[in-house]
């Protein structure tokens, strides 16, 4: 079986044969189809993850594929993996095959392709969880989401709209600004700025990138609004003007999807469905497997968008992809 190995913290992961994994209480063996390659699988790559895993170790913490043998699932059935210490505590899906807790497969939807199914549930539940629970968005609100171009922020302003609010899109350069969802205004903020518009306002923001970006946009928050953190992509530390921020009672909202990881799974079949008939698009760019560091590098470079997904048999692909996709072999 082959095998995307990590020998030492931030280093290129190596292509090898390996033992295939073997049957065990509570798990499935799962042959992978689509592997995700996600911003947690380049934290705990880079060694910047608070509980490594030991080294060597195959990443991987979202996957698609086909049972092949386990007591739950039967053979032959199409499902998408989260949890259960994937690409964390255990082996991950950048792999031929993996050995998945029963608990952390859900089935897949005919109509939802293996490369969507391994790409959707990070970026889809997390908009939903920071729409729905954590920002509580109503109809006819004013939403703002940064990093609209990104996976999460795309999924983020289709719900928002979806939702009935007015959705801004907060971009750094016109080129993501063409690439944002029908419906969404764009607003182009350039890396580095530090003030937003005069004619900004929002009830609800999304942040996705945190630093600068956030700290330009939260004095233009309505006073009682909110501002829901997804994000630091664009700097850790956040400076406030602690007399203004009071005064305006703009509530700050940090988004932690492993502590709400079970309303996002609650979402999932739901997000699927939609994902499935073409009501929300998410864009996939796919890898072959031995090309995971390409994919590490893609991941890395600003202005990406969408998601990326590892193939370990491209051969086999499955071309029923829901939305925009792009392959690199």
């Amino acid at each position: 079986m082959r095998a995307m190995r990590v020998h030492r913290w931030g280093e290129p992961p190596v292509l090898e044969q390996c033992t295939a994994p073997r049957e065990a209480a509570g798990c499935s063996i799962v042959r992978i189809e689509a592997a995700t390659v996600g911003h947690l699988d380049r934290t705990i790559w880079s060694g910047g993850f608070l509980r490594p895993p030991p080294l060597p170790y195959t990443p991987g913490v979202d996957g698609a594929g086909v049972i092949l043998r386990g007591d739950t699932f039967a053979p032959g059935t199409r499902v998408w993996l989260r949890g259960g210490g994937l690409g964390i505590a255990c082996d991950g899906t950048w792999a031929e095959q993996v050995s998945v807790p029963d608990h952390a497969i859900g089935v897949l939807p005919d109509n939802v392709s293996f490369e969507l199914g391994a790409a959707f549930f990070s970026p889809c539940t997390s908009a939903w969880v920071a729409l729905r629970e954590v920002g509580r968005v109503r109809a006819g609100e004013r939403v703002a989401v940064t990093g609209a171009a990104g996976a999460v922020g795309a999924i983020a302003c289709q719900l928002a709209r979806e939702a009935g609010a007015s959705v801004t899109g907060i971009v750094g350069d016109a080129a993501r600004a063409a690439r944002l969802a029908p419906g969404v205004a764009p607003l182009v903020l350039p890396r580095g700025a530090t003030e937003a518009p005069a004619s900004f306002a929002a009830d609800l923001l999304i942040d996705t990138v945190g630093g600068p970006v956030l700290a330009a946009l939260l004095p233009r928050i309505a006073p009682g609004g909110r501002a829901v953190l997804v994000g630091y992509l664009g700097g850790h530390a956040l400076a406030l003007d602690l007399p203004a921020f009071i005064q305006r009672d703009v509530s700050l909202l940090p988004l932690n999807m492993i502590r709400r990881e079970a309303a996002g799974r609650a979402a999932a079949p739901a997000l699927l469905e939609r994902l499935g008939a073409g009501e929300l698009v998410l864009e996939v760019t796919s890898f072959a497997l031995e090309q995971a560091a390409a994919a590490l590098d893609w991941l890395g470079t600003p202005g990406h968008s969408g998601r990326a997904v590892l193939l370990p048999n491209p051969g086999r692909r499955d071309r029923r992809l829901a939305g925009r996709a792009a392959s690199r072999r």
